[in-house]
């Protein structure tokens, strides 16, 4: 996906009201820095180019969120993540990196939160 794809999915995202504006606007910040760095990057050496997050209803099966980021906007993504998923909050981001880090492609955590009959996954792509 070019940089030009990526601010536009960035933009649905904003307008189908999964992310705010301000968090729209700090996502596309990072990528622009993203690009200008990511020769450097530690994430370029990995073999996924996205992180998944999906979130499904236990009980229907229906995807209730299904949002593709670009490794080089990950950080921001687990933020994020921490803020809208309470259960990602508790765990160590840092295994995500390293995952990342590693070259690991798949799913690298499930949580289930069933007070609210949710599922999250995330997936390196």
């Amino acid at each position: 996906m070019n940089m030009k794809e990526e601010r536009m999915q960035i933009l649905r995202m904003i307008q189908n009201g999964q992310i705010s504006a301000e968090e729209g606007a700090k996502l596309i910040a990072a990528l622009d820095s993203s690009k200008k760095s990511e020769a450097t990057a530690n994430v370029a050496a990995t073999q996924g180019k996205f992180l998944r997050v999906r979130v499904t209803d236990m009980n229907t099966g229906r995807a209730k969120v299904n949002v593709n980021l670009p490794l080089a906007l990950v950080t921001v993504g687990l933020k994020m993540g921490a803020r809208f998923v309470p259960d990602l909050a508790g765990m160590d981001t840092g295994e995500i990196m390293e995952a990342i880090r590693s070259g690991l492609v798949g799913k690298i955590v499930e949580v289930e939160d069933g007070e609210d009959g949710e599922k999250v996954e995330v997936f390196i792509e």
